[in-house]
């Protein structure tokens, strides 16, 4: 058994966790601060409720109603970079904002696995499949290392947002296929067509509905989806990578769904938790699990 680990995203120019804790927490992207809630922040708060109320926006919940309300005039939506990447940040009616900083660790292991990749098989460049592949931060990581991409996600908005990322990331002309359509139909008509991916990359909900409102429950569809993607692994694959958010379950748990499927292949495998660094407290906020496996 492997030990876990912690993958910490820390400050940079246009992202910082300024603070958290009494169920909410403080970051900045780019040029603006944004409260919002955060079921992990159960401790107490560093800095002052003041300092708090200082913040651009906030996310509201009451009883009937759910939004941001903003504390001055500001932009719907703005631009940041994480690394190499840019992104256009978009606060939505649930709290989020269109890209999740503490995958950065995953981003940067993406790009090392697929350039580790090229310099084995160089004939052709690595083919990757990014599921549940949302506002696209994966599918952008893989696409500027060098592969060609399939992201599919059953959302036309997230889609449409991820090829917004692409563009101002100066990615949209690089070899990536955008489809909106269910992930589980979509990777069994793959194995009805011998198609081949070298690495795949998931992030699935807990609970979700498909571009025809499929149903989709974590508990019951997780391990098929699996069973289904070995089955369109290439025969040297590169990597996988699975994420978990608020789905109950734990990082081993995720590592023991996986190890079935590449301990054949030696290589490395890795769990634990996705993490953000505090700006000042370098305390650490916990942000989701992840479970991956490299053949490098």
């Amino acid at each position: 058994m492997i030990e876990p680990k912690i993958l910490v995203t820390k400050q940079s120019a246009d992202y910082e966790l300024i603070d958290s804790g009494n169920g909410e927490k403080l970051e900045r992207y780019g040029k603006y601060v944004l409260r919002r809630p955060d079921p992990q922040a159960i401790w107490i708060k560093d800095m002052s409720e003041g300092k708090w109320k200082n913040a651009d926006a906030y996310f509201f919940r009451d009883e009937d109603k759910k939004g941001w309300k903003k504390n001055r005039e500001m932009q719907n939506e703005w631009q940041i970079s994480l690394g190499e990447l840019k992104f256009n940040i978009k606060p939505t009616a649930f709290k989020h904002t269109g890209v999740f900083p503490e995958q950065e660790p995953n981003w940067n292991w993406i790009k090392d696995r697929i350039k580790n990749h090229e310099s084995r098989i160089t004939n052709q460049p690595i083919r990757v499949l990014n599921l549940f592949g949302y506002t696209g931060g994966a599918t952008l990581a893989a696409l500027s290392a060098g592969a060609e991409v399939t992201h599919v996600d059953s959302s036309k908005s997230a889609v449409t947002w991820a090829k917004e990322n692409a563009e101002i990331s100066g990615l949209s002309k690089k070899p990536v296929r955008w489809l909106i359509d269910d992930v589980r139909k979509f990777v069994m008509r793959e194995i009805k067509r011998g198609v081949k991916y070298d690495g795949i990359i998931m992030d699935p909900p807990s609970f979700g509905r498909g571009a025809k409102s499929e149903i989709w429950k974590i508990e019951d569809d997780l391990p098929k989806l699996l069973e289904e993607c070995s089955k369109i692994l290439s025969d040297e694959p590169a990597f996988f990578l699975i994420n978990g958010y608020a789905s109950g379950y734990s990082s081993i748990a995720y590592y023991n769904l996986i190890h079935p499927m590449f301990e054949k292949h030696g290589g490395q495998f890795e769990m634990g938790e996705l993490s953000i660094e505090e700006w000042v407290s370098k305390r650490l906020l916990s942000c989701g699990i992840f479970a991956r496996w490299s053949k490098n």
